[in-house]
């Protein structure tokens, strides 16, 4: 029955596209997080007193984001690969007819566990973003009426 094996990779197979598709929008929120530290890296001699202090904040935050995202591409990579190893044990099951459908779902179980800790990272690193986008009271001029 190897047709019904193909149908049974087929969710395992979804599952990757969407693995994929994260690791690409990580891959280019990591890009856009490099790009502004390495101005500011320039900036960093540049500065001096509060505009000094600003700059390495912002250094640090930057920091931790790229951090957040590195280890998100990380869990995404190793539930890429399990998931990959699911699709396997699935047709070694098959060709070999052994019974190791407990291996597999305890792998599929593993793959999900990492892929829901990368988004939970991935949020984190989003509401770091967020916060650093808050515009100043004194641009918002709350204090009008308008």
């Amino acid at each position: 029955m190897i047709a019904q094996t193909i149908q049974l990779a087929l969710a395992p197979v979804f599952l990757l596209v969407a693995i994929g598709n994260i690791m690409n929008i990580l891959s280019t929120r990591l890009g856009r997080i490099v790009d502004r530290s390495r101005l500011l890296l320039d900036r960093h001699a540049e500065t001096q007193g509060s505009d000094h202090d600003a700059v390495v904040l912002e250094i640090r935050l930057l920091d931790r984001r790229i951090e957040l995202v590195g280890r998100a591409i990380l869990l995404l990579v190793v539930s890429g690969l399990i998931v990959g190893l699911v699709v396997a044990l699935l047709f070694v099951e098959e060709f070999l007819g052994v019974d190791i459908q407990r291996l597999a779902g305890a792998a599929f179980i593993l793959a999900i566990s990492l892929l829901m800790w990368a988004l939970l990272l991935f949020l984190q690193e989003t509401r770091k973003a967020a916060a650093t986008l808050r515009i100043p009271g004194q641009f918002l001029e709350l204090h009008r009426d308008i």
